[in-house]
């Protein structure tokens, strides 16, 4: 879709399609896109006055539809949205999420590598230069929107998913993001990651960590990153006590069973080597979490504790290779 999209200029905003849908729902007589040509000629909307897109946009994500003499039909499911521009904002939204949650260009644009997690701002982020000059109408598209707005720190260079959005996000963006990761070894820790052995210790963790700082004002920052931001080196963003006024512990969960055993990352490692205390492996035995007083292994400053340390075993099981 965003493929043949791309050779437009604009692709329309929230005004521009409130006042195209009120047109054609109040019409005595259906109009066709000479009609549509005709009333936004010589308009200025927004800082826009070109509008090439818009339609071809509308129809391809089915708010429109043209029979085969030419006339347009508005979407049914539109009209109750036609009295406020922000429901109509958010139902335009659903239906062009919903069409281009299988578009490859979408998700060449938001794919693992350029998304992350800010753990100050706590947002979803996506890297500004993930847009290309020929995807430019697409950005505006979703700035229009409100889907994206400008990182809050004006030095970093990336957008920020509303977070308005983020259940909606998750929901039906997300596990394709994750479904199209790419080489063997990212695959590899994706499955991992998506076990159910994987989840359950997440959730377990998680519970975990806001049993241990219920007390603190901003318990509800204690979150799963690892969803959004796959190069960030760990799974759960937490607080080392109830003073923290940051997010201070950094934590990897790893998943075993009788005996503690797990794959360790090179990114991983490199993150434990640089936030050296503030970062702790969590072991958690799935054979006993089920046990009410049960507590995951916690192992802070792993780098040190595991990797200098001969009591744990080390088996390299990939090599990086060049000439």
């Amino acid at each position: 879709m965003l493929e043949e999209l791309k050779k437009y200029e604009n692709l329309g905003s929230p005004k521009f399609f409130l006042e195209l849908f009120t047109q054609l729902n109040s019409s005595e007589k259906p109009w066709k896109d000479e009609h549509v040509q005709g009333y936004f000629y010589n308009r200025i909307i927004g800082s826009s006055t070109i509008f090439d897109g818009c339609m071809p946009l509308a129809q391809s994500i089915g708010a429109v539809t043209v029979d085969t003499e030419g006339y347009i039909s508005l979407n049914p499911s539109l009209i109750p949205a036609l009295f406020n521009e922000n429901f109509l904002t958010n139902k335009l939204l659903g239906m062009l999420v919903l069409s281009l949650k299988n578009d490859d260009v979408f998700h060449e644009i938001f794919c693992s590598k350029n998304m992350s997690f800010d753990i100050i701002y706590k947002s979803i982020q996506i890297d500004v230069s993930s847009f290309r000059f020929r995807h430019a109408n697409f950005r505006r598209l979703l700035l229009d929107f409100n889907l994206l707005h400008p990182h809050p720190d004006k030095h970093i260079k990336k957008y920020v998913i509303n977070a308005k959005y983020k259940k909606f996000f998750d929901k039906e963006i997300l596990p394709e993001i994750k479904r199209r990761k790419l080489g063997i070894e990212e695959l590899k820790l994706l499955l991992e990651r998506n076990s159910l052995y994987g989840e359950e210790a997440e959730k377990f963790v998680l519970s975990y960590e806001r049993s241990r700082l219920i007390a603190h004002p901003h318990l509800n920052n204690v979150g799963i990153i690892s969803s959004y931001d796959v190069a960030a080196g760990y799974d759960i963003a937490s607080y080392e006590s109830i003073t923290s006024t940051e997010i201070d512990r950094f934590i990897e969960v790893k998943s075993f069973s009788s005996s503690p055993s797990f794959h360790w990352s090179r990114n991983e490692i490199d993150v434990a080597r640089l936030r050296r205390d503030k970062y702790f492996l969590y072991l958690v035995d799935r054979n006993g979490m089920q046990d009410l007083n049960y507590e995951p292994m916690m192992i802070r400053d792993p780098y040190v504790n595991v990797m200098n340390n001969d009591e744990w075993q080390k088996v390299a099981d990939s090599f990086s290779i060049s000439m």
